[in-house]
């Protein structure tokens, strides 16, 4: 997933919530080491010490491990993952249902149009 950046907002965010989609995904893997900092910063384009920012936020999510020796890892922790992933689907979920009611669908009609996208 190439690294994409919107104007108006902190890249030190967008660099970590792509980093959290990356890994609930599954482009990274549960266990599997991570570039280095130096490397995701060039292949994101920014300053080192924003993704390291972000990397230090990631590690204080339980989502990365650090080992002095071996450098980053995604956490094992199947607990942590699954609850980030389903907070990331209830916050898109919300905010799915907020703009369907802006446009004026009922809830019975919302869950009609789900059902009809399976």
């Amino acid at each position: 997933m190439p690294w994409i950046f919107e104007n108006g907002r902190p890249i030190y965010t967008q660099i970590l919530e792509q980093m959290e989609q990356k890994i609930i995904s599954g482009e990274y893997k549960a266990g599997e080491k991570l570039p280095s900092v130096r490397e995701l910063a060039t292949q994101a384009a920014v300053n080192p010490n924003t993704m390291q920012r972000a990397m230090a936020e990631l590690e204080n999510r339980g989502l990365v491990i650090t080992n002095r020796t071996a450098g980053r890892t995604v956490t094992e922790d199947k607990k942590v993952l699954k609850k980030i992933k389903e907070h990331k689907a209830k916050d898109a979920t919300e905010i799915y249902i907020s703009q369907m009611k802006e446009m004026g669908f009922s809830k019975e009609e919302i869950i009609e149009l789900i059902k009809k996208g399976e």
